[in-house]
């Protein structure tokens, strides 16, 4: 049964909260009071009068109409005890207790809880004299500019204060007005980027929602007054994966866990102010509800029914009902606020053209508005909230200021740079060193040039600035490895171009400053040296210094057993450059409209593509070894893809140095949209013509052979463009001329007035350079096919857990890259509360328990699975360490379609000789599974224990699961009529052991009984 819901507020969040549980089929009207004008008579969505404060009203109100649940919206209620009398009453209602909602009503109760359990906030202290806390202000040896009024009625007031003086100040406003003891907090002032971390929590449990970022000034660039909160963002790219779970940790389930050991359960939703300081995550504040804006972001982003949520949390059974969000999409909200505000502002003014925004598919969620004669005006000092989803941040920000734009009242104050802060992050991998050293060898500099010194018999090199001729030179430094570049040169046993590629992209990224490369240094890690591997890869470091015009002072070598399988190896590379102060080139904000881009060549492809590119091969006839596709001559696929990069120091310096030149970057290790992004400011986008470059024929082979979109082939490979120029138009031919001289180049793009309505970067005929660049056999039937077919959707896969498998995470991971053939829309697991679930849930992957001890068959139980894989259109199931025996009847009917990981256990022995373990994917079947898709063989060596063969064995099936996946999805490999392997391509699934295989011998694929699940 249907059940009517109360939310009590009038802003823009209690809208939101309206509006996402009414699309709940389980609710059958929302009640809002008192509401606003967008929660009059909007579908299930209706006002009540009822007056709030009075919790007594609100208890009868709740019993005359049968309101099943209250969602209270308004911190100083939940202050008040409204929580509590209502459930006194038998009224269900979702928030924390009086005593719970200390956390955000008192801040000195806050902070002294935060101390307490020792949780990482600003240093405090709390004061009811002003004098005394003026003297606190000034004496303190840290920033102490942040005051606090203490209380419900004054949690709003906060002063974050330029001086110490004007702190001083704020108190005096504060307190000069007040009753002789009122309490005022004293804070020291944090430096960091701010973010809002939010949770569901049922007392125990704690579900976390993406981050969000509020923008709290009122005006663009972060100045003017302090407001609510003038728009926000979600998810925050700036915040990585490890962090999220350390604050979910360390943070959020503390502040639950501590909170419940001291007889305040807290249940509801909790928000958390943080501050990322260089002292690592800092407690601002807490909020007892769904902060305004940031709940107009998140709630979006919800793929569960909101209303299911509530009550499971309220129920106490969170952990079987982890919520899942939306894992590519970001929501921006853009608030429009009254002329005056955060001071006094005007009232009654019209609102129009709030159907023209509907139109465009945004949702304005009101806050300040009334209805005055069936005419919407504002009321308040933040009028409306402006929220698009879109895939990116850039889209998302673009649709609503285009709704802010189609929306009028007199003196609308917004910002327009909502979200700038997560555009701006530069977005540089790191390079992670896979061990430490236990032996080194250490080299003489075998490239030198004046100012260089290294020592024969030490790893210490000097350089002396001095004698290159500086007179006040700025160092730039850089650090970069090859990532899975370096895969497939140990698959293709070609080691010649790896150590150019490596000093090419380190010296290109020094130029992004005008700076000279002075000397380079390498590391290089292995299992076993190979004193010929080792040797080539030096020489081409040395001939790559040589060319480039820097010293190669030394390299460090370890050699680390049990790290690495056999033929493996790291690598990286560090170069030091300088540039004259005057010289660099900080050309961020310098671009401006008219500006042309100049385009030089690449060499190949480089950097993150080569994920894709392994990925693209295991669907592929082709592999490493086979004749290059197009007109390449005698070259094989590997020898083009591992063609280094292009060292442009040499050529360029003088060029970036003319002054002629407002920015550089290089572009050949990452994507064309990326590269030509850090070189563009916000208040500009770019236009670029793909018919103005030359395309290399192996980017066509790669967007028809991994069936890519045009922008992802934009976003993920260089697409012929190893580096850009930033110029002035009346320069751009002059400039173009001194480059010719030396590269390829060519005037490709320029830059353009903002646009709101996509991309903040536009590349036009893609798909038409393509087909010119190419061999007309490789694309023609390519574009034709794609004039009238779709691209191939994603297949809909589901994985079975049971909370002992390791390779959910890998699936995962895999799923989420361009050129996957599989979309992961479900993860059921038989027990609740394992770890899958809330990785899964992290993921914003639905999921779902499904406990066999509650059915009384095997037969009901399949059944039941089987028809939440219906719900979900689930076309693929992998069994990822799924502890049931499946009926017959529900693998008949999913025969072909579901993928089982199997290993062969191997007692430790101490033999002389190499013994195989394996770890293999297979179609599940009624028979002994002789259907193998894809094995991993594991070396035993000789003094492997348990727990170390097991480790390598768990790697190998998250090596495994992935690939699989990816070959059954894409069609490479089916389930044929005689239940054996099918291969599309004859000779594919042996093409796929080049890249992989190390071991003495093959490996024996085992059968397991019927339906055993290994």
């Amino acid at each position: 049964m249907a059940d009517r819901v109360l939310v009590i507020g009038s802003g823009g969040r209690e809208h939101a909260l309206a509006w996402k549980l009414a699309q709940s089929p389980h609710v059958k009207q929302v009640f809002v009071a008192p509401g606003n004008a967008g929660t009059a008579d909007n579908g299930k969505i209706s006002n009540s009068a009822v007056l709030v404060s009075n919790h007594t009203i609100v208890t009868q109100f709740c019993k005359d109409h049968n309101i099943g649940l209250v969602l209270v919206g308004q911190e100083a209620l939940l202050a008040a005890g409204i929580v509590d009398d209502l459930r006194a009453a038998g009224v269900r209602c979702f928030g924390p207790s009086a005593k719970a909602a200390q956390l955000a009503s008192n801040t000195s109760f806050a902070k002294a809880f935060l101390d307490r359990h020792g949780i990482p906030t600003a240093r405090w202290k709390a004061f009811t004299n002003p004098q005394e806390a003026c003297r606190f202000i000034i004496s303190t040896d840290f920033p102490a500019r942040v005051v606090r009024a203490r209380g419900p009625a004054a949690r709003k007031e906060v002063t974050i204060a330029a001086s110490k003086e004007e702190a001083c100040r704020a108190v005096q406003e504060i307190m000069q007005d007040r009753m002789f003891g009122e309490v005022v907090v004293i804070e020291e002032l944090l430096q960091g980027e701010e973010l809002s971390c939010l949770c569901f929590t049922d007392g125990v449990t704690v579900a976390s929602m993406p981050p969000a970022q509020a923008h709290k000034r009122l005006l663009d660039g972060d100045q003017g007054p302090n407001t609510g909160g003038m728009g926000a963002y979600c998810p925050v790219p700036q915040v990585p994966e490890v962090l999220l779970e350390k604050i979910n940790d360390a943070i959020l389930q503390h502040v639950v866990d501590s909170m419940r050991q001291e007889g305040a359960a807290y249940v509801g939703v909790l928000q958390t102010g943080l501050m990322l300081t260089k002292d690592g995550v800092k407690i601002l504040n807490f909020k007892c509800q769904f902060g305004d804006p940031q709940c107009q972001v998140i709630l979006p982003l919800l793929k569960n029914d909101f209303y299911e949520v509530i009550q499971a949390t309220i129920d106490g059974k969170l952990c079987s009902f982890m919520p899942a969000w939306s894992e590519n999409s970001t929501a921006v909200c853009v608030v429009m606020a009254s002329p005056g505000y955060p001071g006094d502002y005007d009232k009654g003014m019209e609102v129009t053209g709030l159907l023209q925004a509907k139109e465009l598919g945004l949702q304005v969620f009101h806050a300040g508005t009334t209805l005055k004669d069936g005419r919407v005006v504002t009321s308040g000092g933040r009028v409306l909230s402006i929220t698009a989803v879109k895939e990116d941040l850039m889209k998302a920000l673009g649709e609503a200021n285009r709704g802010v734009a189609a929306i009028r009242f007199k003196g609308a104050t917004y910002r327009k740079d909502i979200g700038h802060r997560g555009i701006r992050l530069l977005k540089q991998s790191l390079y992670v060193s896979k061990g430490m050293s236990r032996n080194r060898c250490q080299s003489k500099a075998l490239g030198t040039r004046s100012g260089s010194h290294s020592e024969i018999r030490g790893f210490t090199g000097f350089f002396d600035l001095k004698a290159c001729g500086y007179d006040d030179p700025i160092l730039v430094s850089q650090t970069k490895g090859l990532g899975s570049k370096l895969q497939v040169a140990q698959a293709c046993k070609r080691h010649d171009t790896i150590g150019q590629d490596l000093v090419a992209v380190c010296v290109n990224g020094i130029l992004a400053q005008g700076a000279e490369p002075l000397f380079f240094l390498t590391y290089f890690s292995c299992g076993k040296l190979d004193v010929d591997v080792a040797q080539t890869i030096k020489e081409g470091i040395a001939e790559a210094c040589r060319n480039a015009g820097c010293a190669f002072l030394g390299r460090e070598m370890a050699e680390v057993t049990g790290m690495y399988s056999s033929g493996e190896y790291d690598l990286a590379g560090f170069v030091v450059g300088a540039v004259e102060r005057g010289q660099m080139l900080l050309g961020l904000q310098r671009a401006d409209e008219e500006d042309v881009f100049i385009g030089l060549a690449s060499s190949g492809i480089h950097g993150c593509g080569f994920n894709i590119i392994r990925k693209i091969l295991l669907m592929s006839s082709l592999h490493y070894s086979s004749p290059a596709p197009g007109s390449c001559g005698d070259k094989t696929l590997g020898d083009v893809l591992l063609t280094p990069a292009k060292l442009y120091s040499p050529s360029l310096l003088p060029v970036l140095r003319s002054g002629h030149v407002k920015a550089f970057a290089f572009i050949a290790e990452e994507g064309l949209l990326e590269g030509i992004s850090r070189v563009l400011p916000e208040h500009v986008s770019a236009v670029l013509d793909a018919l103005s470059w030359k395309i290399p024929e192996i980017f066509c082979w790669l967007y028809k052979e991994g069936n890519l979109s045009e922008e992802e082939m934009a976003w993920t490979f260089n697409c012929g463009i190893g580096a850009v120029l930033v110029v002035q138009k009346e320069l751009a031919q002059h400039v173009l001329k001194d480059v010719q001289r030396h590269e390829e180049a060519w005037l490709i793009g320029e830059v353009v007035a903002p646009c709101h309505t996509g991309s903040h970067i536009k590349v036009k005929n893609l798909l038409e350079a393509l087909q010119l660049s190419s061999p007309q056999h490789l694309l023609n039937n390519a574009v034709v096919e794609s004039q009238h077919q779709p691209r191939r959707n994603k297949v809909k896969v589901a994985v079975l857990v049971s909370g002992t498998g390791t390779n959910l995470a890998a699936l995962i991971n895999y799923a989420k890259e361009p050129g996957s053939c599989a979309q992961i829309v479900l993860v059921i697991s038989n027990k609740s509360g394992v770890e899958e679930l809330r990785n899964a849930a992290r993921a914003g992957i639905p999921t779902r328990v499904i406990d066999h001890k509650l059915y009384g068959s095997r037969s009901e139980f399949d059944s039941t699975i089987d028809q939440v894989l219906e719900e979900f259109a689930v076309e693929l199931i992998c069994l990822s360490g799924f502890m049931r025996i499946l009926s017959s009847p529900f693998l008949r009917k999913w025969k072909g379609k579901k993928l089982q990981l199997c290993k062969r256990e191997t007692k430790i022995q101490m033999l002389s000789c190499t013994r195989i373990t394996d770890t293999f994917l297979h179609f599940t079947e009624e028979s002994c599974p002789k259907a193998v898709i894809h094995q991993e063989p594991v070396s035993v060596r000789a003094d492997d224990t348990e727990e170390t063969l097991s480790a390598r064995v768990q790697e190998a099936e998250c090596r495994a699961f992935p690939i699989a996946l990816q070959l059954v999805a894409s069609g490479a490999v089916q389930l044929g009529a005689d239940g054996k392997t099918c291969w599309k391509q004859e000779g594919q699934n042996l093409g796929l052991q080049g890249e992989k295989s190390d071991c003495a011998s093959s490996p024996v694929v085992l059968e397991p009984e019927e339906n055993e699940v290994v």
